[in-house]
């Protein structure tokens, strides 16, 4: 049964790295008909009404009654909050190359956070497969011609602290796995996602006097698609399977499936955007793969499910 869930758990962050490769070509399309904030407030529209249904008719259980709910809250201010407030206002200040190479380091952030709070361990070659990740996604992006520019450092600022929000819900969620169940924490981040980017949105039309605007994206076929994507695939099962992922393996072994997402993302641009493949994109694309086989594979052999016990997470 254990191993079971295990082979789902890898089967999700697999899906999950495609999920996510593919909705950086779905929020290019949103941003074309809205702003930022807008989007954002679509997306989790669209993942909190979707979720509300099942609950509504009873057909998912869900119950906070005598469960830790400020950590729960703390959970849903790294993620979705923080992380997707950080990264708008980050990209404003810095391009989507830098975002890029940034990104690529929460695998590591994640294993340092996850060694002090979860006191998860990780061997030298599993340290190693995880550079090797990290290296394979800043190898793509600097052959591309991109680097980090020092002139940016309020982007790259923000940027980097989307890692540790991600690194810290990934650790959190984990940590509060063995008390809620995925719906439990999935609805209630998708509802404070919801509620708190409305209010933001709402706030800066009405401030610049242009209210009228925010319905104006639902004119477009191709944005409501797009909001349908990032708010219900992207947003809702991402987060239902991360939740059950983390509780059948550690942080840092699922946070290293990121960075297959920049291969995913690579392929659906050349495929609907016609973007150019080239020798560097294939090496680094191996590297990653390297990196993120490497990582698990290592971890099935430093003390099975013995370790994984220790960390104080259900497992079944």
């Amino acid at each position: 049964m254990q191993q079971q869930g295990l082979k789902l758990a890898y089967s999700f962050a697999v899906l999950n790295a495609f999920i996510i490769g593919f909705s950086f070509l779905f929020t290019k399309v949103a941003l074309v008909h809205a702003g930022p904030l807008d989007t954002l407030t679509y997306r989790f529209a669209a993942s909190f009404v979707v979720m509300s249904v099942p609950v509504a008719f009873g057909w998912v259980k869900i119950s906070y009654r005598g469960k830790p709910i400020g950590r729960a809250l703390l959970l849903a201010a790294m993620y979705p909050l923080g992380f997707f407030t950080l990264q708008v206002f980050g990209l404003q200040r810095a391009t989507s190359a830098e975002g890029g190479i940034l990104y690529s380091f929460t695998p590591v952030v994640t294993m340092i956070i996850a060694s002090i709070f979860l006191k998860e361990k990780t061997t030298l070659l599993q340290k190693l497969c995880i550079f090797l990740s990290v290296f394979g996604v800043v190898f793509i992006f600097v052959m591309k011609g991109s680097r980090i520019e020092l002139s940016n450092m309020t982007g790259i600022v923000l940027l980097f602290l989307t890692c540790l929000a991600f690194a810290g819900y990934s650790v959190l969620a984990r940590s509060l796995s063995s008390h809620f169940s995925p719906a439990e924490l999935s609805y209630l981040m998708m509802g404070i996602g919801f509620a708190t980017f409305l209010i933001l949105s709402l706030t800066g039309h009405t401030a610049s006097g242009t209210l009228g605007d925010f319905l104006s994206p639902l004119k477009s076929g191709a944005f409501i698609l797009s909001a349908v994507y990032l708010g219900v695939i992207a947003s809702l099962v991402t987060t239902l399977t991360s939740t059950y992922i983390l509780s059948k393996i550690e942080a840092s072994l699922m946070s290293v499936f990121t960075n297959l997402s920049t291969i995913v993302s690579m392929v659906a641009g050349a495929l609907f955007l016609e973007e150019k493949i080239t020798v560097y994109h294939w090496i680094g694309s191996f590297l990653i793969i390297a990196g993120v086989v490497g990582t698990n594979w290592l971890g099935r052999y430093k003390g099975g499910t013995k370790g994984r016990n220790q960390q104080g997470t259900r497992l079944t």
